[in-house]
């Protein structure tokens, strides 16, 4: 019985600590992320409201499983692509909004900037295929 017990453990243990994985889950039919506001091209003055728009698909907290729905991330000026394998890194550049958020204040330095929004399942994975916004850039006077 105690050896039952200890092969249990260890077979929790090895799963915990195997590496993560892509979750691969499928992203709605027709889904489409986009920017409410600002729009491509905008000229704003900081702070300003940038509002996060989602069709097919629903908006949760992160490690809410629910099907069909996911949380949003804000990437600022990112030019890399993200890896598909890893869960999408959360810096200043990879804004989080694992509390189902669909906007947030921007603070940013006057000039140039891109933003994109891609959207994480419940480990902040992206969706396969990947649930993207088109990239957008402004201007911070």
């Amino acid at each position: 019985m105690k050896s039952a017990g200890l092969i249990m453990l260890a077979a929790a243990l090895t799963l915990l600590a195997s590496p993560a994985t892509a979750q691969n889950k499928p992203a709605g039919k027709d889904t489409k992320l986009y920017f409410i506001w600002p729009h491509d091209g905008a000229k704003v003055r900081s702070p300003f409201w940038c509002r996060f728009g989602l069709r097919n698909m629903g908006v949760t907290h992160a490690g809410d499983e629910y099907p069909n729905s996911g949380h949003h991330h804000l990437l600022i000026d990112v030019d890399e692509p993200l890896n598909p394998n890893e869960p999408i890194p959360s810096d200043k550049s990879h804004q989080h909004f694992g509390a189902g958020q669909t906007e947030t204040q921007l603070d940013l330095a006057p000039g140039k900037h891109t933003l994109q929004l891609v959207l994480g399942d419940a480990k902040h994975y992206p969706f396969n295929p990947p649930v993207v916004s088109e990239k957008i850039t402004i201007r911070v006077k």
